[in-house]
Formats: C-alpha cells, structure tokens, sequence
C-alpha cells in the first residue's frame, strides 16, 4: 500500500524543505522509491516561460524518478507573499492538488507532501494548510526550529494537527540559530511537551549536505 506524509512546520522558513528532501534520502536508503510535492509555493521565478520554485526544485532534483514539475508543484505565485494574496487572480483548488497527489503516489512507494508556512497559514481566501492535510488526509510530520519561542509554537501546532483529527506520526528539531543558548535543553523541554516522537534533529548547517541530514533521521517511519 502506498504511503504518504505530510510536512508541517512551527512557522515559515524553519527548515521544512531541508527536512522533506532529507526524508526523501531517508526513504531512499531503506530501499523505498520516493517522490515529494510542494503544492503551494510563492515566490516563484520565471524559467523559460514557467513559474518555478527553488524549493520544489529541489524536492523534484532528488526524487526517485523524472517527474513533470506541475505535478509537484500545481500552484506557483510569483510574489512572495501569503498565497492568498498572491493567488488572488488564481486561488488554490484542493481537488487540483489532490489530484496530482493521486497520480504521484501511483508512481512510488513514498509522497512526502510540503505545505506552506504553518499548520493554519491561508493558502486561499477561506482555506488554510491544515484543510490541504486534511484533503490528502496524510499521517503529520512536524517541523520544530530550535530557537527561542519554539516551544510555544511547537506545542500550539501539535494540538492543532489533533484537533484536525489527523495522525501525528512525530517531529523533527531544526537547528536552525547557531548562536541558542541551551540548544539541548530546549530540545528535551519540546520532547516532553509533545506525545509524538522525536524523529531526528537536524544540526545547523550554512549549506545543505542532504545526506548528512538524512543521516540524522533516527525514527523508524516505516513502522507508521
């Protein structure tokens, strides 16, 4: 049976994308063929004539096989703002984008599923990214950068996945400030506050080594 995740994270830019193509390189090495997505993505740059994401590149770069780029990623806007502003003139459809999850999932063992910003970011004018979950209906993965506040938020977003009736399967920390006083502290302080599992902490890095990354995923997802 074919599996999926969806990638979630405490906040925009706390490492979601690095964690989502290190978990493709996890995936991979347990001999599983992979594939991710990036449904929504703002900030895009025009590449011979066709809005990209440097994210969604990435995440199509390290897939197990070719896969078309609209699949990955069926909405890029070009400002890089909320995608409910920017997609204003062509707001996200969840149907769209559940349909090209269907058709990715046919083609490997593993979707991972990036969303955008937090749990309850807008991604149209009356959804946010935790009605996107809940469409592709995705076991959770949460993405926690290690820095100050991020217990709040870790905690705040973990309640939230469960009040979306949705499964977390764990969390991954994300050093992201090199300079945190009591990095490991308050990694142990996320770890107690949170049922589900520490998956892996990914140490600060200026420049990704996605398999020194993957390296560091020490939870069994194959289990869930």
């Amino acid at each position: 049976m074919k599996k999926g995740y969806f990638i979630t994270g405490t906040d925009t830019n706390v490492g979601k994308t690095w964690t989502t193509i290190a978990l493709m390189r996890y995936f991979k090495k347990q001999g599983q063929s992979v594939v991710g997505m990036k449904p929504v993505a703002s900030g895009c740059l025009l590449t011979n004539r066709i809005l990209k994401n440097e994210d969604a590149l990435l995440i199509q770069e390290n897939a197990s096989l070719p896969v078309d780029y609209e699949l990955i990623n069926p909405y890029a806007y070009e400002a890089p703002v909320s995608p409910h502003i920017a997609g204003a003139d062509n707001p996200v459809q969840l149907d769209k984008i559940v349909g090209s999850f269907n058709r990715l999932k046919k083609l490997a063992d593993i979707v991972l599923v990036e969303g955008a910003g937090g749990w309850l970011s807008p991604i149209n004018a009356t959804e946010d990214v935790s009605d996107l979950a809940k469409a592709l209906n995705l076991p959770v993965i949460i993405v926690v950068a290690i820095k100050l506040g991020c217990i709040n938020q870790a905690k705040l977003t973990d309640r939230a996945v469960r009040w979306s009736n949705l499964s977390c399967v764990g969390w991954i920390a994300t050093c992201t400030d090199p300079d945190l006083l009591n990095r490991e502290e308050t990694i142990l302080a996320v770890k107690a506050a949170l049922d589900a599992p520490l998956l892996g902490v990914l140490p600060y890095s200026a420049r990704a080594d996605f398999d020194e990354l993957s390296a560091n995923i020490s939870g069994d997802l194959n289990k869930n």
